[in-house]
């Protein structure tokens, strides 16, 4: 069943209301009916939708619109989907959700390298695009911290503001993917304990499966990126030999 199909039968089956209301989504695809039934379905369920017909035309929309989520159509003419978001990780936080009609797993790690926070592959269930829109919004971290623990991890020259789930280089704040805030969320409430890539996948609100987990290994690799002086040997997001992975603050 093609995508417009899943979306038309859709439109025929109320889902339950999402969990983040009046969130504003660009979507961003060539073809006009999709555009036009992604817009209609998410409406729906209450989101704020703006569309968008490619890239140039998403970064014109992006110069005087604030999103709270991007859905990127992969295969567009012009500039794809994996260059735009690419692009921009460099200048913004904003939350990504990728489609394609390619669905293999080198294609899906592209997607993340390229700084998506996750990937649905075409022809995708209406009902599961509004539950990975939805587990991609819950991901932007909410600050809580129990009683006790320490407000502020100190990482070398990076500092992490656990109530505000900030990376802060001295004065400069490092921009965090969902993701990446989901993840340092994780690790802040479980300093100095290994964790393992099941536990990350199901923290995450993730599917079981070792493409999930090489999904863990991807974003754990973005993430040293921004903390580690030396990425290639991480001094502080640690590596623990047959046990996952390790916080290890100052």
């Amino acid at each position: 069943m093609s995508v417009t199909e899943t979306l038309t039968t859709a439109e025929r089956s109320p889902l339950a209301t999402p969990d983040q209301v009046e969130a504003h989504l660009l979507i961003v695809d060539d073809d006009e009916r999709i555009r036009a039934l992604l817009q209609k379905f998410l409406v729906r369920h209450g989101f704020i939708v703006t569309t968008a017909r490619d890239a140039a035309h998403a970064r014109r929309l992006m110069q005087g619109l604030e999103f709270d989520l991007l859905v990127l159509d992969v295969m567009m003419p012009g500039e794809d989907g994996l260059s735009l978001t690419t692009d921009l990780r460099r200048r913004i936080a904003t939350p990504i959700l990728l489609l394609t009609a390619r669905g293999d797993t080198d294609d899906r790690i592209a997607g993340l390298e390229a700084g998506a926070d996750d990937y649905l592959a075409k022809p995708f269930e209406p009902k599961e695009l509004l539950l990975r829109i939805n587990a991609i919004l819950r991901r932007v971290p909410v600050a809580v911290r129990p009683d006790g623990a320490p407000k502020v991890l100190h990482l070398g020259q990076v500092r992490y503001d656990v109530e505000r789930g900030e990376l802060w280089h001295g004065q400069d704040q490092i921009r965090l993917t969902a993701t990446e805030s989901a993840l340092m969320r994780i690790f802040a409430a479980s300093p100095a304990a290994p964790l393992s890539r099941q536990h990350l996948v199901e923290e995450l609100g993730r599917d079981d499966g070792q493409a999930q987990e090489r999904a863990v290994d991807v974003q754990i690799t973005r993430l040293r990126r921004k903390i580690e002086t030396d990425p290639k040997q991480p001094r502080y997001l640690q590596t623990v030999r047959g046990a996952g992975y390790m916080l290890a603050p100052d």
